[in-house]
């Protein structure tokens, strides 16, 4: 169908929703009216349109992926640092497990954002421009997983340093307890033996 045919879909659009029944800051309209219009606009979109379409929800499908990947890594290596932080002989291994759940995470990001580029190429000789816009919203997300897995595993190193105060506290604090005993042990027995 030519463009103009895609105009015209668009103007019997805004037709039906001019005849709809407004109540409130609502409007009633013909349902199976509407669904029809649109879609018989998609099937007058050209067929590059229809290949960008497909590709975004490709897109979006990657990145839906990559994000519940993401969260189900985030959420073991919390569930992991939340068992070790008890066993204080088991903190540096809470640092390397963070160590190779980044670098899992920058591998999966690579290759999501090296399907997205080979998606993006084969679109562009139809649609370049669309294509750009879709690759540049991939980056963002890609570098928006890594912002947030950084930020965790800034907080991950936050809480393991915390602990390891807090276990250098216990020691200083016993080391305390037993040099105050000692020197208040010495006194006593100084005392007796002057009264002897």
């Amino acid at each position: 169908m030519p463009q103009n045919g895609v105009y015209d879909l668009l103007k019997m659009l805004e037709i039906a929703l001019d005849e709809g029944y407004s109540i409130l800051k609502y409007t009633v309209v013909n349902k199976r009216e509407i669904e029809e219009l649109i879609d018989r606009i998609y099937a007058a979109l050209p067929g590059e349109v229809q290949e960008a379409r497909l590709f975004l929800k490709r897109k979006e499908e990657l990145q839906n992926e990559a994000q519940q990947k993401a969260a189900k890594i985030v959420q073991d290596a919390q569930a992991e640092a939340d068992r070790k932080l008890s066993e204080s002989d088991q903190i540096k291994a809470i640092e390397r497990e963070g160590i190779r759940i980044k670098n899992e995470v920058v591998e999966d990001c690579e290759k999501i954002k090296h399907i997205a580029l080979q998606d993006a190429d084969n679109v562009r000789l139809q649609a370049t421009d669309e294509a750009v816009k879709i690759r540049e919203g991939a980056e963002l997300y890609a570098q928006q997983v890594l912002t947030s897995l950084e930020n965790n595993l800034t907080q991950l190193q936050q809480v393991v340093k915390n602990g390891q105060i807090y276990m250098e506290q216990l020691r200083s604090d016993s080391v305390g307890k037993y040099s105050s005993q000692s020197t208040s042990g010495d006194w006593v027995s100084n005392r007796d033996s002057k009264r002897l």
